[in-house]
């Protein structure tokens, strides 16, 4: 049941305070009032502080942005203003958004996207309609939280049809929590906005979903802002003297080039600058339940924190079946480029997490969260946050590259 009196202070606070001319490009009014004109949008606040999240029915149920300082903050997430408008597209509709949930797998034997039999190619690839275009449903709400739900029937690449059910959360935290949940008293010029996502996916169907007939997983996808000075971190368990190949994928869309990829024995640095594409994932057994970034030009450190599960079966995603299917990574960055013929979607950078495959008899539910920290401020409060999440200091990510 919806609370209709929280659905009357919700529409006064989802208005901006100014009009839409007032508020610049890259503010949070800015995108407040650009939304408002194709969606009924929630704006999550927590009492008596200034962050904000904006969260989407119309649009997948997605984290669009947020902000730690209202409407004259900056906002944090990738907005692509223009794929609201014109045509759909026929593969994917990239409205951009902070934190969505798709489904995998993307590729392999019992890929989402592709017809059964047809071949792994761009012309071939389709992301299902219910996390691409379609609406969902909101169940609750309150000022602080929203709950949502999408029904959806998938074919995978094996013929298997997925009858399952999706029930999304999203909780914006106030200071105190977040304090909590990172360990860190946080500094007095810190500002901060944090949420988490409860992801829950349910077999609706009759029959159990295995090796056999296939499975999907759970897969959320935050798109930033990049700037020249933007570096993704992320941990990951130590690897002394083992290949690097045990511990990362790092030619998703052919090999990252060294200049743009740093590592440790126990941190990844990716250079995220929006200027040349590349994808990485991180196995399940060196991954970490943290990963973000540092913006120096900015001063924006985002943090992420999700479940991983060390021994769990993850879903291969890579466009081809001839690699084992369970061979996937739990943690995944992306940084965007342009394509050969020199356009680009972007640009923006993706820090992403990965549920293992769901192994689920009918009406069992598998659960993954995910949840979402940008601190901003004085460079030495932010530096206790880093130390704490990654492990090391911010002259560190800077000195990266």
């Amino acid at each position: 049941m919806v609370n209709t009196s929280c659905n009357n202070s919700q529409q006064k606070e989802q208005g901006a305070d100014k009009d839409e001319t007032a508020y610049k490009e890259g503010s949070f009014g800015y995108d407040v009032n650009f939304l408002k004109q194709h969606d009924s949008i929630i704006v999550l606040q927590t009492d008596g502080e200034n962050a904000r999240v904006i969260v989407s029915p119309k649009y997948q149920a997605k984290v669009f942005t947020s902000t730690a300082a209202g409407n004259d903050g900056v906002s944090f997430g990738w907005v692509n203003y223009k794929a609201f408008t014109g045509k759909q597209d026929a593969h994917m509709n990239a409205y951009g958004g902070e934190n969505r949930l798709w489904l995998g797998p993307e590729g392999g034997k019992f890929s989402l996207y592709f017809k059964p039999g047809s071949e792994m190619v761009f012309d071939n690839w389709k992301t299902p309609a219910p996390i691409d275009t379609e609406g969902w449903n909101v169940t609750d709400k309150s000022n602080s939280q929203v709950s949502l739900q999408k029904a959806m029937k998938l074919t995978n690449y094996k013929g298997t049809e997925l009858d399952l059910l999706l029930d999304r959360t999203i909780k914006i935290l106030d200071r105190q929590q977040i304090n909590n949940n990172i360990g860190v008293s946080l500094d007095t010029s810190v500002k901060v906005v944090g949420y988490e996502t409860l992801n829950v996916l349910t077999n609706k169907g009759t029959v159990e979903w295995t090796e056999a007939t296939g499975m999907p997983c759970m897969w959320l996808l935050d798109m930033f802002k990049p700037t020249p000075a933007t570096v993704i971190v992320i941990p990951f368990k130590n690897a002394a003297g083992q290949p690097f190949d045990k511990v990362a994928t790092t030619n998703y869309f052919g090999q990252i080039p060294a200049d743009r990829l740093k590592h440790t024995d126990e941190i990844l640095y990716f250079k995220a600058d929006g200027k040349s594409r590349g994808k990485l994932g991180v196995l399940p057994g060196k991954a970490k339940p943290v990963a973000g970034s540092y913006d120096a030009q900015s001063k924006i450190l985002t943090i992420t924190i999700f479940d991983v599960a060390p021994e769990g079966k993850y879903l291969n995603q890579e466009w081809n079946t001839a690699k084992p299917s369970f061979s996937g990574d739990a943690v995944n960055a992306y940084n965007d480029g342009p394509l050969e013929d020199g356009t680009q979607m972007g640009p923006f950078y993706e820090i992403e997490s990965v549920s293992p495959a769901a192994f689920l008899k009918p009406n069992q539910t598998l659960t993954h969260k995910h949840s979402v920290y940008h601190f901003t401020g004085r460079e030495q409060g932010l530096d206790v946050i880093s130390k704490k999440m990654f492990g090391v200091s911010l002259e560190d990510i800077k000195k990266a590259f």
